[in-house]
């Protein structure tokens, strides 16, 4: 969209994303008012002290805006600032997300922040509690403020070098998305050749102590469960003596009878008497048969205890083994594991890592290869990136230009300066950051035989606010902030310079809403929508008030800027300067 010198007619004004109403209460001289806001250009106007300040500071308070409680009105307890925005959702989801919310589905986003006498501001986004730094976060994709001193996006140098990429378009994105890609290679091999090229000492020192933990764990030839085996084992021989015993009377009392008949003798005396009866009846015959498994299963039963007592023995030296295999597994658990399992498991993981050291200095070799030729590549990115933003800078330059030439700065002079990072290649000299090895900055020389110099030094606050409008009208388009406000940003100018200001203002209203506050009737006839801030003394107290002007009282306020008094010549000049501006807009 290319500016012609008029205002023209608008169109394609963003209304997806617009502040729609500005709530205050108890804030300075405001008790309560409401400011409903429309589509395009909105304009405050009103005598110096009415309050106009007030509702600037207002909005950088629910914005996030460090604010005291100074501003709470006399005699309240508290202030509340409300601003209700209709926002598309894709423009806030990913912060929203970070807060664990999800954007409305209408797209009305309501920021509101509570300041009280106790020091205790409360900050909320549709309802739900944020802290200050987040809806400043968010805040600052919704509006952007403009006016003489404030810190604004255009005087952050770190920004000029986004608002240059989005001003040359397609065919830069293409090649920043090219060295996008190679740089995120580059980091990668990076990295890895970082990890591995460390302290070369240190490296001998981790492979040192991998190898002797590994050497340890392998020589233990260790096996599964073999603790619990272990520990069985030497229970029993702790106990041998014990055993023996128990075995040897057990023995005597069933089968030996050395202090008389054994227990096997007794069965086997019953079962010959119950012989004799087993025939005369079942019930008999089955008893019979039972005693004589149960004579079966003694004397199998007394071949195990023979055997058992024949081969239980005490071995000191046996014991002692085992106390020392059992110490070496719990002296291994407790450097690298609670179970055989995992003592096996940090094993193989040591000696993995021992084999990775020990290939690390031809595997830093290849990434060092690899690493020189993803330089040279980006390298090469890096400078077609900075041929497209010299292309982008010259055009931009020209635009802006006549941009000044147009708002009566005809000898001011403005450049995009674009240093190249020229240090020796390698991580250590060139520094590759996300848009490549340029540093961007806008200068300005308003006048004849001054120098170049950063906007943020340009020491006219009229000069300063034609170059903000020369900037902001070229940017517009790219410009994804959908809320601009201009603060007085007339200060300074006048007569024809103003009424440019004014056409500059009503063209960025095309794609955006743009709130200006001003005390110029050359901007003020222009605006879409107007609103007056009057100061009143009611029930003695001094209360601000903003009224939204229909046309007859649009005319009233051009009139009184105009003249300070409303008489009937002013009025006609007024009328004569709105039907101008329309004239204009229609052209």
């Amino acid at each position: 969209m290319e500016w012609n010198g008029t205002a023209g007619v608008k169109s394609g004004v963003n209304a997806a994303n617009m502040l729609l109403q500005l709530d205050i209460h108890n804030v300075a001289l405001i008790d309560g008012i409401s400011i409903e806001l429309g589509e395009g250009f909105n304009v405050l106007t009103g005598e110096t002290g009415a309050g106009k300040s007030i509702i600037i500071d207002s909005i950088n308070a629910v914005l996030g805006d460090r604010v005291s409680r100074e501003i709470i009105r006399t005699g309240a307890q508290s202030a509340l600032i409300e601003a209700v925005f209709r926002v598309d959702a894709d423009r806030i989801r990913d912060i929203m997300n970070e807060m664990g919310m999800e954007p409305e589905e209408d797209g009305t986003l309501i920021l509101s922040r509570e300041i009280s006498q106790s020091g205790r501001n409360t900050c909320r986004i549709n309802g739900k509690m944020v802290s200050a730094a987040f809806m400043k976060a968010i805040g600052e994709r919704l509006i952007d403020m403009h006016g003489q001193h404030d810190n604004q996006s255009l005087l952050k140098t770190e920004h000029h070098i986004e608002l240059l990429d989005s001003f040359a378009g397609e065919s830069l994105r293409s090649a920043k998305d090219e060295y996008s890609a190679l740089l995120g290679q580059y980091r990668e091999v990076w990295a890895k050749l970082r990890a591995l090229s460390g302290d070369p000492g240190e490296r001998e020192r981790k492979m040192d102590l991998l190898k002797f933990q590994a050497d340890e764990i392998r020589k233990a030839r260790l096996k599964a469960s073999e603790d619990e085996e272990l520990g069985r084992q030497k229970t029993l021989l702790l106990n041998a003596e014990k055993i023996s015993n128990t075995l040897a009377a057990v023995y005597d009392l069933l089968f030996a009878g050395s202090g008389g008949s054994s227990a096997l003798d007794a069965m086997n005396e019953s079962l010959s008497r119950f012989s004799s009866v087993a025939g005369l009846d079942e019930s008999y015959g089955e008893m019979y048969r039972r005693l004589q498994d149960l004579v079966y299963q003694l004397e199998d039963l007394a071949g195990d205890v023979r055997q058992s007592l024949e081969s239980a023995e005490y071995d000191p030296a046996v014991l002692e083994e085992i106390e020392e295999r059992l110490d070496l597994i719990y002296r291994l658990k407790r450097k690298y594991g609670s179970s055989i399992p995992e003592i096996l498991e940090f094993c193989q993981e040591a000696e993995k890592q021992l084999e990775e050291l020990e290939k690390s200095e031809e595997t830093a070799k290849a990434l060092s290869e690899e690493l020189a030729v993803l330089e040279n590549r980006l390298y090469e990115a890096a400078c077609r990136l900075s041929a497209e933003r010299v292309k982008a800078a010259s055009l931009l330059e020209n635009k802006i230009s006549r941009q000044l030439e147009d708002l009566e700065m005809k000898k001011a002079k403005f450049s995009v300066d674009i240093r190249f990072d020229t240090a020796p290649p390698g991580p250590s000299g060139r520094k590759y950051g996300s848009n490549g090895l340029d540093k961007v900055e806008f200068l300005i020389s308003p006048n004849v035989g001054e120098p170049l110099k950063p906007l943020a030094r340009i020491a006219s606050g009229g000069e300063m606010s034609r170059v903000m409008l020369a900037v902001k009208t070229i940017l517009a388009e790219v410009d994804r902030i959908p809320v601009l406000i201009f603060d007085e940003i007339d200060t300074g100018i006048s007569g024809k310079a103003a009424q440019k200001v004014g056409e500059k203002l009503s063209y960025i209203s095309r794609g955006h809403q743009v709130l200006c506050v001003t005390h110029q009737a050359q901007i003020a006839c222009i605006a879409d929508h107007n609103y007056l801030i009057e100061k009143m003394v009611e029930e003695g107290k001094t209360r601000t008030k903003v009224t939204k002007l229909d046309e007859s009282d649009k005319t009233k306020e051009i009139a009184r800027l105009i003249g300070g008094e409303t008489t009937e010549a002013s009025l006609k000049y007024a009328e004569e300067m709105i039907r101008a501006a329309k004239k204009a807009q229609t052209a």
